[in-house]
């Protein structure tokens, strides 16, 4: 994982998307999940194109089953978009690049 990519936890959720000064975009994924792998190499590269414009963290729904079941996380990979610590959009799915930055892009 790229070292722009923030790794969250239920321990320190909240803290970091309460505290973000710009959007953040939460990739709620698992290590047996495929189609979270398959987006894994787009979010390394939103992290470093977009990085003026929000930032990339990933939780592990796995090892953090209470922040999933907080926000209803009921796939994955789901996309959680936070915006003052508020979550303004949900992307559930594996898609293109280019549909993901628009849907992304869209709620900011």
């Amino acid at each position: 994982m790229s070292d722009q990519i923030q790794n969250l936890t239920d321990a320190t959720f909240d803290e970091v998307i309460g505290s973000a000064d710009k959007p953040v975009v939460v990739d709620f994924w698992a290590d047996w999940c495929g189609p979270c792998k398959q987006i894994a190499p787009i979010l390394e590269e939103f992290a470093t194109e977009q990085s003026e414009r929000f930032t990339i963290a990933k939780l592990d729904v796995d090892a953090n089953v209470a922040i999933a079941t907080k926000y209803a996380v009921m796939s994955i990979p789901t996309l959680l978009i936070f915006k003052d610590g508020q979550v303004v959009g949900r992307l559930v799915g594996a898609k293109p690049k280019g549909a993901m930055l628009s849907e992304i892009t869209a709620v900011l």
